[in-house]
């Protein structure tokens, strides 16, 4: 198994169906497990959350809506950001506290601070230094949370028995923003999402972080070293 896919994506997984949209991982063999999502806003428009491309994508977001947008919610994903906004006459946002992003995008840009337009979503900083910026968006009314990076569920950031965990760069510091929130469902940016339970797995992750990272190093080391 290769860590990160590569090229056109032309296999792909449906993850994370529920009424308020549908997620998707391009390449569903890779070890990173990228996560992209596209969920429905109060608006009854469809936001797209650090998408990749895939074959058929725009009928997998239809079941849900026309596009509002497409969001960037970590700095290093621009993905094909620019291009799908293009594709359906759409505006790429980005956080206002991000630095650098918007000048490298092919498409109209659209900077957002509290809110993601008329969504229903807000925009939470979690990680702003000169080598992350990252932002969450929370639905008050739903409990959605979208986490693009801090935490994740595939198995580079958990232990075995645990279905969410913080990135392996965070363990010791993990953002304390994310204990803020009381989310019905956790969308992630790696791996299949929270649906049941969320509240408590999301706090689990948290609060364990730091204890349990011994082990989650060494469970890593033994699947990608040794093998």
């Amino acid at each position: 198994m290769s860590m990160k896919g590569s090229g056109k994506a032309v296999e792909w997984r449906e993850i994370d169906r529920s009424e308020d949209g549908v997620g998707w991982i391009p390449y569903p063999d890779e070890a990173m497990q990228r996560a992209c999502h596209a969920i429905r806003g109060d608006d009854g428009g469809v936001w797209l959350v650090d998408p990749i491309d895939v074959p058929d994508l725009d009928d997998l977001i239809a079941e849900f809506g026309d596009v509002s947008g497409v969001v960037i919610l970590l700095d290093r994903h621009k993905r094909d950001c620019a291009k799908l906004a293009n594709r359906h006459d759409v505006s790429v946002w980005v956080p206002s506290f991000m630095s650098g992003v918007a000048n490298d995008l092919d498409a109209p840009v659209e900077r957002f601070g509290n809110s993601l337009g008329e969504s229903g979503f807000s925009l939470h900083k979690l990680v702003d230094n000169s080598f992350w910026q990252e932002g969450a968006l929370y639905n008050e009314e739903t409990g959605v949370l979208v986490v693009p990076e801090s935490v994740g569920s595939t198995d580079y950031f958990r232990t075995e028995e645990r279905q969410l965990g913080v990135h392996p760069m965070l363990r010791l510091f993990p953002p304390s923003r994310l204990s803020e929130f009381d989310p019905s469902r956790i969308r992630v940016g790696h791996g299949t999402g929270v649906s049941e339970g969320a509240p408590t797995i999301l706090d689990d992750a948290l609060s364990g972080s730091r204890a349990r990272t011994p082990r989650l190093y060494f469970e890593t080391f033994r699947d990608f070293v040794l093998g």
